[in-house]
This record gives structure tokens, C-alpha cells and sequence, in this order.
């Protein structure tokens, strides 16, 4: 009885102790708050640190709210956009160095004129912004999340492009070593920081994978017809590409794969596949037009035009609706630092067929989720037909996800490792 009672008032101590800590003020920093997979983590992370009772804001320089994921309209998670006339190219170029300004900017406007008071700032992608951060009267801590060094992210096939490079790639490095503390996406990621910013390859970086928050795929369908009207009569195996309209996400493999599918297999099953490749638009992004444009072409190259969806920036419910009722995802990108992606099939009970390469290798269990398999047609396309011809693969492989997602990427686990490093800051 006595240790029981030990117990108890132990946990009625630790409570209270709990409440009696000071609330910590969180503000996100983030370029624009879009709908692709780092703006997803952001959200995810400014709702788990609001349910650990932590005071948050999130802001940009740039924020649309009929393009913008949900939890962002509700007025319990201020979003401030400051900075939005700010240009994002100067004739179609500089991107960079205007994302750079913008950040900057909102930064400058945080610090000297928004009379905010916080503790811990939590930025990422651009991170230009952390030098201002450190003019703060009183120094606050900065955590920045690195998803991938963006120097990567850009090609240099020019003397011209690799000398305008070269003083951002210096910034990039310098600054990301202003950070208190840096956070990864994965071990893959993790690998690639060390290799590319050399001075600071004995920094500590800790992995916090991206988690998946849960509720949006929980939801029951608001739409009765669910897919109704969005696929041809007489689909029997769907297959969906999930990725924003850029280059690098090799979303034309997924339409290669597809035209190698339709090859192998006999006409009968041959008229029931269909394609839809779904992802993140923005008519403000020259990308996002030209190669959407350019996919449209090649479905027609490929003589794929009545089997082949397009669709620009769905809605949640629709994405939740193609992954439950999808065969597979095909997941094109080449050394994907993560990509969240494949968590959110296999927690939909949908196989994934990805890239050997990057994130993958961590998230999807080959053999067992999904298939990891070379970037090309005829690989992408073998294991597409195990999963038409195979009902019971696609069920074991769609549950065997969903365990995997509830193990290891489970927005509790997230919440609670990243509350504990705000915490750490904030001491």
C-alpha cells in the first residue's frame, strides 16, 4: 500500500511539475507555405508542439489559403505572411537569391518590428535567415531542420550559373552553422550533410524523421462516390504518382512504367489499368506550368491518353481516396532525402513501388510494404504486374505498411522527440 501511494503522489508530482513549466513560445520560419512534403512537416511539427502546450506561430513570405494544407486555416495556429511583394525571380532568374531576401526579410520584421516575444525559433530550407535571428536583443535558440543542403537541388551545367553559385553555397554552409541545434530528415540525409558542407562535418546532427499526422487519413470519406468521376468506368487496377510537377520527381518514369505495364499484359486485363499522376501546382511557378505540359505530351507520345489522369493539386479527400483505392504508388524520385509520400500509402494499406535510392530505403521495407527497384520502365513495371495479378500480395503488403507506419513514424513518437529538443533549447 505504502508503495503505491509513493507512486502515486511521484506521478501527481511529475504532473504538476509538468504544469508549472513555463509555456515555450515556438516560432516557424518557412519560405512559402505551400502543399509539397516540407510544408507538410512544418505543419506537423508547429500541431505536435501546440499539443505538448507549446505557444506557436508559423511564419512566411508567402502563404495562399485556398492552397495551403488545412491545419493552417484554423485561427488556434496563427500563420503571418510578411514579405509577399517581394519579387521570387528577376526575369525568371535569381530564385535563389530572392528567397534568400525574402527570408531575410520576414526575419528583419520578426526581430525589430513585430514586438513578438518567443523562445525558440524553428526554421528550415533557406537558412540565410539565422545571422538576423542572432541580432535579437535578448538571444533566442535556433533549431534548423535541414530536409536536403539546397545546394544539391540545383544544376550548374555553366561557368556563369557555377560563379553566381558559388557565394550562396559559401552562405548556406556558414549560416547552417549558426543553428544551436540541426535536425535531419533521415540517415540519408545525414550522410549527404556531412559530405557537402565539409566545416561542419563534426556537428552534431540528429535524426528526426517526418512523422505522419494521422487525423486527415482517419477522416471517413466526405465524398460518398469517392472516386466516382474521376476514373473511367471499368478501372480495375489504379496506379498513382503522387509528387509536385517538378523535373526532379521524375513523374515521366511513372508514365514509362505504365506503357511497359500495358505491353506485358494480355488485352483483357490490359483495359482496366489506369494512371493518375496527381501532385502540387502553382500557376506562380514556371516549373510547375512548363512540365505539366510536358507530362501531357509524353502520355500522348506514349499513346496513354485514356488511361492516364492528371490532377493539379488535390484536395485532401481526394488524396485520400486514390491511395486507399490505388493498387500502388509509384514513387519515381531518385535520392529523395525522405519523402513522405510512401508513409502516407502504407498507412492507406497501399503498396509502394520506389526508387532504390535515399529515403525509401529507410521508410519502405522491400519485399514485405512494397517493391524498391531501379528507376526504369521495365523494373517499375515487373513489380507493377506481381501487385495486378496478385490480390493477396497487395493485401499482405497494404497491412504489413500500415504496422510499419504505427511502429516508426507515428506522430506521437515525433511529437514527443521534438518537444523534448524544443525543451533542451528553451532551458
Amino acid at each position: 500500500m505504502d508503495m503505491v501511494l509513493v507512486w502515486k503522489e511521484a506521478n501527481l508530482g511529475c504532473h504538476f511539475c509538468k504544469r508549472s513549466l513555463k509555456m515555450v513560445r515556438v516560432v516557424f520560419l518557412h519560405p512559402d507555405l505551400g502543399i509539397g512534403g516540407a510544408e507538410r512537416l512544418v505543419v506537423d511539427a508547429a500541431v505536435a508542439l501546440k499539443s505538448q502546450g507549446c505557444s506557436v506561430q508559423i511564419w512566411t513570405a508567402h502563404y495562399d489559403p485556398t492552397h495551403c494544407f488545412s491545419e493552417t486555416l484554423d485561427p488556434d495556429l496563427p500563420v503571418v505572411c510578411v514579405g509577399d511583394w517581394l519579387p521570387t525571380s528577376v526575369f525568371g532568374y535569381l530564385h535563389a537569391v530572392c528567397a534568400y531576401l525574402r527570408m531575410i526579410f520576414v526575419a528583419l520584421y520578426l526581430v525589430f518590428l513585430s514586438g513578438e516575444e518567443y523562445d525558440v525559433i524553428f526554421c528550415d530550407q533557406v537558412s540565410a535567415c539565422i545571422p538576423v535571428l542572432r541580432l535579437s536583443r535578448h538571444k533566442k535558440k535556433v533549431l534548423f531542420y535541414c530536409h536536403f543542403p539546397d545546394q544539391l537541388l540545383t544544376q550548374r551545367k555553366s561557368t556563369l550559373k557555377k560563379i553566381y553559385r558559388a557565394p550562396i553555397d559559401w552562405l548556406e554552409e556558414s549560416t547552417t552553422g549558426m543553428a544551436d541545434m540541426i535536425l535531419v530528415n533521415s540517415q540519408f540525409t545525414a550522410g549527404i550533410f556531412r559530405e557537402t558542407f565539409h566545416s561542419l562535418s563534426g556537428v552534431q546532427t540528429d535524426v528526426l524523421y517526418p512523422s505522419l499526422n494521422t487525423s486527415t487519413f482517419d477522416q471517413p470519406s466526405a465524398d460518398p462516390q469517392g472516386l466516382a468521376g474521376m476514373l473511367p468506368e471499368g478501372t480495375s487496377s489504379l496506379f498513382l504518382s503522387l509528387n509536385r510537377y517538378e523535373r526532379k520527381k521524375n513523374l515521366g518514369l511513372a508514365l514509362e512504367a505504365l506503357a511497359a505495364l500495358r505491353s506485358r499484359l494480355p488485352p483483357g486485363q490490359r483495359a482496366g489499368i489506369h494512371l493518375v499522376v496527381a501532385g502540387g501546382y502553382d500557376d506562380r511557378v514556371a516549373e510547375n506550368v512548363q512540365h505539366y505540359a510536358e507530362l501531357k505530351e509524353l502520355a500522348e507520345q506514349l499513346r496513354l491518353g485514356d488511361c492516364v489522369t492528371f490532377l493539379r493539386s488535390p484536395s485532401d479527400s481526394q488524396k485520400v481516396a486514390l491511395l486507399r483505392g490505388s493498387t500502388a504508388v509509384l514513387y519515381t524520385p531518385s535520392r529523395e532525402h525522405f519523402g513522405i509520400v510512401p508513409v502516407e500509402a502504407m498507412y492507406c494499406c497501399c503498396p509502394v513501388i520506389a526508387v532504390n535510392s535515399g529515403g525509401p530505403l529507410e521508410s519502405v521495407s522491400d519485399g514485405e510494404t512494397g517493391f524498391l527497384r531501379e528507376p526504369t520502365a521495365e523494373a517499375f513495371s515487373e513489380a507493377m504486374e506481381r501487385l495486378v495479378g496478385d490480390a493477396r500480395l497487395r493485401r499482405d503488403m497494404g497491412q504489413a505498411g500500415r504496422r510499419r507506419v504505427q511502429d516508426k513514424f507515428s506522430l506521437q513518437a515525433f511529437s514527443d522527440q521534438l518537444y523534448g529538443y524544443i525543451v533542451r533549447l528553451s532551458q
